[in-house]
């Protein structure tokens, strides 16, 4: 199963997401904003998905996230969530998927099964 790389600023959520990852046989590392999660990327070649909250404190939001992401690091599988904010087009990576809050761990693990089989 793929390394999963979470970036999600709600503490509950991010462990909630994280639990229900490792339930299913996935590898997570965790980080709570844009920032921490580049820091994860540039030490760790085993990540191979981000999902990301768009709505997060510091240097940049999930899509700038998204975005470096995709510049980056191009094979790595973006998945972008939020309850706020719908992104138009545009605003994603390509092949990035959104997921709209609330979600289910189901709707997690779907997107992330799409992701596995790449």
């Amino acid at each position: 199963m793929p390394k999963v790389l979470v970036v999600e600023d709600e503490f509950l959520i991010m462990m909630w997401v994280e639990d229900a990852l490792r339930d299913a046989g996935y590898s997570v590392v965790t980080a709570s904003n844009a920032d921490e999660a580049i820091d994860i990327l540039e030490g760790d070649t085993e990540v191979r998905i981000v999902f990301t909250d768009i709505d997060m404190p510091g240097s940049m939001d999930g899509l700038r996230l998204a975005a470096v992401v995709r510049d980056r690091w191009p094979p790595v599988y973006i998945i972008v969530a939020s309850g706020k904010h719908r992104p138009v087009a545009g605003e994603m990576p390509s092949e990035a998927v959104f997921l709209p809050k609330p979600y289910l761990s189901v709707d997690i693990l779907t997107a992330l099964n799409v992701a596995a089989r790449r």
